[in-house]
């Protein structure tokens, strides 16, 4: 997959200069271009870009990264009934969802009755934030108080990539092993917070402890929250969305002490002038009807 999407490695070299008779290369040495740095300059430009939308709408956006079946979309499916149940109604939230294939994950969101986006990504292994801007053509901005963007499942490539997201947040499985964190290191080192799922499972997991769990994180110097959830028995689902419900806050108060991006201003969905593409396979996406 990293094939197709150009992040296998930090660079590509050119293919060799013909050989002479005697072994030696008739054009000189070979040459190796750079290209990761060129893709990741020009996803941060258009990630700004997203974010400058998402601000001038007032929109929290949440990055959610796991392995796959790690649980992210029944998390948001409990986030959606738990935000429902708060006074007011809690924040007005959207998804987009990020897969190879199938808009299974977007059908279960709208099912609850939320607007989602599904990204089918083909081959790439994450999503990036050209993806995310077309992606915005399908939503309302102005409606929504909050976006979570639910990455493709991969422990390694979504942590390279700014979607113009204001918080990253990463789930660890109990299934997956308490280890993961040193495993993966340039993922759990960034995240803002760290979800324990499936933690309705630790009575039955004997391998895993989520002590373990957290000192790998810590040894990231890494100062994030981690906390066992269970989008099954609701365990530590309060302690998220209070975590969510202060960001959005935090968030409004912070937008409101700066002037608004002029740019951006009016202009929140929608207008891909001076954008171009990253280098990636084009991806799908279908739109965030309601059910």
């Amino acid at each position: 997959m990293c094939q197709s999407c150009g992040c296998a490695s930090a660079s590509v070299s050119a293919p060799p200069h013909p050989a002479t008779a005697d072994g030696a290369a008739a054009g000189g040495p070979t040459r190796t271009i750079d290209v990761r740095q060129a893709i990741l300059a020009d996803n941060d430009r258009i990630a700004a870009h997203n974010r400058a939308h998402f601000d001038a709408a007032e929109v929290l956006v949440v990055n959610l990264m796991s392995s796959p079946g790690a649980g992210k979309t029944a998390l948001l499916e409990a986030t959606v009934g738990a935000l429902a149940q708060r006074p007011g109604g809690g924040p007005r939230l959207a998804v987009i969802e990020g897969d190879l294939e199938t808009d299974n994950d977007a059908r279960r969101i709208r099912a609850r009755g939320v607007p989602a986006v599904q990204i089918t990504t083909g081959g790439a292994c994450h999503l990036d934030a050209t993806m995310i801007h077309d992606a915005l053509d399908d939503l309302d901005l102005a409606a929504l108080d909050l976006l979570f963007i639910e990455n493709v499942g991969n422990l390694v490539c979504p942590a390279g990539f700014d979607l113009g997201h204001h918080h990253a947040v990463a789930l660890l499985a109990t299934t997956e092993g308490d280890d993961k964190p040193a495993k993966y290191p340039v993922l759990f080192r960034t995240v803002d917070l760290v979800l324990i799922s499936k933690a309705d499972l630790l009575p039955y997991l004997d391998d895993f402890s989520t002590q373990r769990a957290e000192a790998a994180v810590r040894a990231l110097a890494n100062e994030a929250p981690v906390f066992p959830t269970s989008a099954r028995d609701g365990t530590g689902l309060q302690g998220w969305i209070d975590w969510l419900v202060a960001r959005v806050a935090q968030n409004r108060e912070a937008l409101a002490s700066r002037p608004v991006d002029a740019a951006a201003h009016g202009h929140v969905h929608g207008g891909r002038e001076g954008l171009g593409h990253a280098h990636r396979p084009a991806a799908r996406h279908a739109g965030a009807d309601r059910p």
